[in-house]
């Protein structure tokens, strides 16, 4: 079986070493390799036939992400349109190391990343290939809206495109071109069934990625006889060997001995340790810099949908926690990834990341961080973080998780959004909230239908009624009295709409105890 040719993108400039070893392993395998680029190159390893990238995808209306600024979005559509035009070549991202020859014998050649995604950073798909067909007919539209990130969304979607304001995949969230919708239509079409197990492409898991460059750690576990590649999760490795090593991996890493196996000189073709160029903004804007840490641009950051590429709460949040903010207070948050069984998905799924989290320890320096998850999240090791793992369909279960958490500054509900577990959870924690402290619903107007209760009092009508009239009211009579018991220890109850729109749903309650 004759090998593969493998197609890469580089936009312009210098390859890092690391981007080096990646495209050296090809060649050194025994690949074909065209290196596609829109400008200058400098680094590129002998053997590597250089391409212009214009014949796939003029670089003219070039996308990049909003959040990021990742030109992640071009390179979904470029890799899919070099597929579309060259039967025998598979597209590799420049931070994918090819440890084994890629041969297929059908066309395809992709992978699972994890238990929810097949991720396209290796990605073989025939021309013919209905799946290739529609994410060509997909991204064919910048405002084009997908049906994968739940109900709930695809709704804010179709609305916002009603009233003339169609959202653009750039402000989408990120992967909605890439790696989401990928595992979206390999399942619609019944190709997923060609994917290869996570050993093969991905072996190292994105939350595992530091153990690459760890020295002397054993990974025979992850990299199997199977293994035919390892992804690099090239952004943050770039980021951790500059901040964390130095710039060079540790010569007896993982990353380390495959330099020296390829005889990739690091001081060659160092690090960029500068932040990339920025887009200037359409319209110029006042120059401004504040030496104060701000939780929307730390939400957007770390990629929870708390900032303002979605639900905007980290505008109330800056206001509210900012004084707070050098203090050693212990926040408790609920739900720590999105995409858990309110969506449908088992609840022993694989987590790969905390964006609330990171984003709570960097802007709180010195509190202790709490996260309560029916999903395990216990991988997550750092010195302000604890994690317990609790079902909050019983209170029962509430109560014993909890026993030995501490009495918190902070509660904020971000969990399943069902609202019998929003107020099994508020009549239960209220106790381990401090005097002065605030509880705090995210996400009152939409519910999972598959957990949702009939008959029960949405979380959203019952705290504006308390708002309103300073009682509760609730269609169960016992809930009702529990709700008013504790009405006399509430100082103020704030219910916030969504985008702080009063012409749109109730979104968020702020509860202040006294």
């Amino acid at each position: 079986m004759a090998l593969s040719k493998i197609g890469m993108l580089w936009m312009e400039g210098p390859l890092s070493y690391l981007e080096v070893l990646c495209v050296k392993s090809f060649v050194d395998a025994g690949h074909d390799v065209v290196l596609y680029h829109y400008g200058p190159l400098e680094n590129v390893p002998d053997g590597v036939r250089l391409e212009s990238a214009e014949q796939f995808l003029p670089r003219e209306g070039f996308l990049t992400h909003r959040r990021t600024g990742s030109p992640a979005l071009h390179s979904d559509v470029f890799r899919y349109k070099m597929l579309e035009k060259n039967t025998d070549m598979i597209w590799a991202d420049t931070d994918a190391y090819c440890l084994k020859p890629f041969e297929t014998d059908n066309g395809h050649f992709y992978g699972w990343e994890s238990k929810s995604h097949i991720n396209g950073g290796v990605l073989g798909l025939p021309s013919d290939s209905d799946t290739l067909g529609e994410l060509l007919a997909f991204t064919s539209d910048e405002y084009s809206i997908p049906s994968y990130y739940g109900p709930e969304y695809e709704q804010e979607l179709i609305t916002a495109k009603e009233q003339g304001n169609p959202v653009h995949a750039s402000d989408q969230p990120w992967g909605v071109w890439g790696p989401h919708a990928i595992t979206h239509f390999l399942h619609k079409t019944g190709e997923a069934k060609y994917a290869f197990a996570q050993d093969v492409l991905y072996p190292v898991l994105y939350k595992d990625r530091r153990n690459m460059l760890k020295r002397n750690f054993d990974l025979s576990n992850e990299i199997t006889e199977n293994t035919k590649s390892i992804h690099f999760y090239g952004r943050r490795m770039r980021k951790r060997l500059v901040e964390k090593e130095g710039g060079i991996p540790h010569h007896k890493s993982l990353i380390g001995g495959l330099l020296k196996k390829h005889n990739v000189d690091p001081a060659s073709a160092p690090l960029p340790v500068s932040n990339p160029p920025v887009a200037e903004p359409d319209h110029p804007q006042r120059k401004y810099e504040s030496s104060l840490p701000n939780l929307t641009d730390l939400a957007d950051k770390h990629g929870t949908d708390k900032g303002s590429t979605k639900h905007r709460y980290s505008e109330m949040y800056q206001l509210l926690f900012l004084p707070f903010q050098n203090r050693p207070i212990k926040l408790l948050e609920m739900g720590l990834q999105i995409g858990g069984p309110e969506h449908g998905k088992d609840k022993d799924r694989q987590t790969s990341d905390l964006p609330s989290v990171r984003m709570w320890l960097e802007f709180f320096e010195k509190a202790h961080v709490y996260g309560l998850d029916v999903s395990d999240f216990s991988w997550f090791s750092e010195e302000r973080f604890t994690f317990v793992r609790c079902d909050m369909d019983r209170r029962d279960a509430i109560v014993t998780a909890t026993a030995d958490l501490p009495v918190m500054d902070v509660i904020i509900d971000d969990a399943s959004h069902a609202s019998h577990h929003q107020q099994n959870g508020f009549l239960e924690l209220w106790d381990k909230l401090t005097p002065g402290g605030l509880y705090i619903i995210e996400d009152l107007r939409w519910q999972p239908k598959h957990m949702e209760h009939d008959g029960i009092t949405k979380t959203g009508d019952l705290f504006y009624g308390f708002q309103r009239d300073k009682k509760f009211v609730h269609s169960d009579p016992q809930l009702e009295a529990e709700f008013n018991k504790i009405a006399p220890e509430i100082s103020g109850c704030f219910v916030f709409q969504a985008g702080y729109n009063i012409r749109k749903r109730n979104q968020m309650a702020v509860i202040h105890k006294r």
